[in-house]
């Protein structure tokens, strides 16, 4: 990891959130048509097989003429951002797609999709989606149908969580709105059960770092009974001020509640479990 790949981290992590929110109006179109504009720009163009949409008119009345009884799962294998040098961003991925109710008798349309989106950076908050471009690449056989919005909601979470405690800012707001009210978390420098408590945890042991990133592993989601349970490794690298650099590895595990209509699903509970210890990296 670079010292660029540091910096920027929390940029990538931003434009990963507005990525995986992009395909939940399309998995559970139910969750509202505010959360999928929300991610673009007012002069958003999205081109696919489908044709263009200039702006958010032309996109909601697309998404409107999509049939209600259609399931659509969307899994990325693979994505690469790419930094512009006026400070936009550029994400290429891969997409297999899933539908159902495109084809006759419960059949499984499967395809392999390549995506390049275009983020701009805002003066407060998340970037901005300015262009999506969808091309299909080819069909592939039908596996059985698998519903990937747990995992897109839940990417999109962690991404979140990730850019706003990365910020060189350091600004607590934006976390309100992913913790629940009865939110706990169970850091190695102990339990914090208030939103006082995680300011404090922010402007103090998270910024003794001049700059940090964590890349993530072994990512898995259960649901049960509507509770979300997210396992990930992080791979953690920090800058100090006297340009040394730290790293580590720890293991998270949260609880997640999630409503739909909101912008994102909150954490609930946050365990972590250290896996390799925080040290100086190896020249």
């Amino acid at each position: 990891m670079t010292e660029n790949d540091i910096r920027n981290g929390y940029m990538e992590h931003a434009a990963k959130v507005q990525f995986y929110r992009w395909f939940q109006i399309y998995e559970r179109p139910e969750g509202g048509i505010g959360n999928a504009l929300d991610i673009l720009s007012k002069d958003v163009q999205v081109s696919s097989s489908l044709g263009t949409a200039n702006g958010h008119e032309e996109y909601e009345a697309r998404v409107d003429q999509l049939p209600r009884t259609w399931r659509n799962s969307h899994r990325v294998t693979s994505s690469k951002i790419t930094h512009m040098a006026d400070g936009s961003m550029n994400l290429d991925a891969t997409i297999i797609y899933q539908n159902l109710g495109m084809l006759d008798e419960d059949a499984v349309r499967q395809a392999e999709l390549a995506y390049s989106v275009s983020f701009a950076p805002q003066d407060s908050g998340l970037p901005l989606i300015t262009n999506v471009e969808i091309k299909p690449v080819k069909e592939v056989p039908g596996d059985d149908y698998k519903d990937a919005y747990p995992e897109n909601r839940m990417r999109s979470l962690v991404h979140a969580w990730l850019s706003f405690i990365e910020d060189p800012d350091r600004d607590p707001e934006p976390v309100r709105e992913i913790l629940t009210d009865d939110f706990q978390l169970n850091f190695s420098s102990g339990p914090i059960r208030s939103f006082e408590e995680f300011k404090a945890w922010l402007a103090g042991p998270a910024s003794q770092v001049e700059a940090s990133t964590h890349v993530l592993e072994n990512f898995s989601v259960n649901v049960k009974d509507g509770l979300y349970t997210v396992a990930v490794d992080f791979d953690w690298a920090g800058l100090l001020p006297n340009d040394g650099e730290l790293v580590a590895k720890t293991r998270h595990t949260w609880t997640v509640t999630n409503d739909v209509t909101e912008r994102f699903a909150r954490i609930k509970t946050m365990d972590v479990e250290i896996l390799e210890p925080f040290r100086p990296k190896e020249k």
